[in-house]
């Protein structure tokens, strides 16, 4: 063992220098995503490891890259500090909209910090294990960088990666640093992975078959807030009894591709209410002048009260994503009609919604299959073949209302992941 990570370490040394010389670039790309997001220009520093020590106590570090993460563990670490109420946890992100969800999901808990998750160089990481010295590190889905798992090997932190999956593509791509890889996965004291093809292919990858558990996937566990619905029902008595649409989670092309749809569809349904919810806050500006170009009667959902005339609403506010998917009758999930493989389709199950997909779907190879199977989503392969479904299914409001129930039926039938994780993160990370 000691060999082989001998011949592996140059590696990560090259790795890691390259990592270095690409600092300025990093920093600019921080400044130009900071003239849309201001929150890119702040706290820089614990970007670099120089990051106050947030409690008395050792931490567990949790780190969820973005606000899907973020939202997909929430339960299970509630559950956790049910159990630990003196337990610190501090939640790493790499984004300033995981940050905000973090600040949200947690804001009455005290033991819970949130940091920028430090970069993958040696003195970076270092110089953040130093200042909290963590009880151990839950990394939630697939987040594996070398330095910080080497390091945390060295310091005899346990690490666990939680909620694990392994697409084709993304096998693919750690193949190709087969050696890293390897050694990345032997720092891992246990994989949860979601599903048995994700496990096989970290094995394939080199992971050791006694650290890998199979569980199920944490996200079927997620928990809705308690004014999700009551603020869903008050939204949905302001707009009335006309269809609604929603495009959720939409990435740059996507709005465009269904807003071309909505003349075929305002001549069949002119009452129809398209909802727009862009993935990233930073286009909302984008996205409300894109959909001026096809309506005059756009409405930002910041701006208050909801105009009955509107046609098309964008949901620029943060944190309501569930609560507009439980307004619509419909949903298309965004991410799915360009190569990023996907967003959630679980969102919208769980509030009793049908959905509706394009072909990237490799995020969710499992679960959209699946949900395909119990007739609570259908899969499109472009954008015609989209409109056709939506026609076909707006004609016919109670097939979409079924469609809703067995998507619900389907969500509700897969959970129980979280029990499973939250025995192992018990036994490995809380061991100290």
């Amino acid at each position: 063992m000691t060999k082989k990570l001998a011949v592996n370490y140059p590696l990560r040394a090259i790795y890691s220098c390259i990592f270095y010389l690409l600092t300025p670039v990093m920093l600019f790309k921080l400044w130009l995503r900071g003239r849309k997001s201001p929150a890119y220009r702040q706290r820089i520093g614990e970007r670099f490891g120089f990051a106050s020590k947030v409690s008395d106590t050792a931490p567990l570090w949790v780190h969820a890259v973005s606000v899907g993460e973020c939202v997909a563990i929430a339960p299970l670490l509630k559950q956790l500090l049910a159990q630990y109420p003196q337990l610190s946890i501090l939640v790493t992100t790499s984004t300033p909209t995981g940050a905000d969800r973090v600040a949200k999901l947690f804001a009455s808990y005290q033991q819970v910090w949130h940091q920028y998750c430090p970069y993958d160089q040696p003195g970076s990481v270092a110089r953040f294990l130093r200042s909290h010295k963590p009880l151990g590190l839950l990394i939630v889905e697939t987040e594996l960088w070398p330095n910080m798992l080497a390091q945390c090997s060295s310091n005899n932190i346990p690490v666990l990666l939680a909620n694990a999956r392994m697409s084709d593509k993304s096998a693919r791509g750690y193949a190709k640093v087969g050696r890293l890889t390897a050694q990345m996965l032997q720092h891992l004291n246990l994989l949860v992975a979601q599903y048995p093809s994700d496990g096989e292919r970290f094995l394939q990858l080199g992971l050791a078959a006694e650290k890998l558990l199979i569980s199920g996937s944490i996200k079927f566990d997620l928990q809705i807030a308690d004014r999700t619905l009551p603020e869903a029902a008050q939204l949905r008595q302001q707009i009335g009894s006309r269809a609604v649409l929603i495009l959720g989670s939409s990435h740059k092309t996507e709005e465009q591709g269904v807003l071309e749809l909505l003349a075929e569809l305002w001549q069949q349904f002119p009452e129809l209410l398209l909802i727009i919810v862009p993935r990233h806050p930073e286009r909302f500006e984008e996205v409300a002048s894109l959909a001026r170009k096809y309506s005059d009667k756009v409405v930002r959902r910041s701006a208050g009260a909801f105009d009955p005339q509107c046609q098309i609403y964008i949901g620029d506010t943060m944190g309501e994503l569930a609560m507009l998917y439980a307004v619509a009758d419909l949903a298309i999930v965004g991410g799915s009609f360009v190569a990023v493989g996907g967003q959630s389709p679980l969102e919208p199950a769980s509030v009793a919604k049908g959905v509706l997909m394009g072909p990237q779907q490799y995020n969710f190879s499992v679960i959209c299959p699946q949900l395909e199977a119990a007739q609570g989503m259908y899969s499109c392969s472009d954008y015609r073949q989209l409109l056709q479904q939506l026609q076909r299914l707006l004609a016919a409001p109670q097939l979409m209302q079924e469609m809703g129930v067995r998507a619900e039926k389907y969500f509700l039938s897969q959970r129980g992941a979280t029990t499973i994780l939250l025995q192992q993160i018990q036994s490995l990370l809380l061991k100290k």
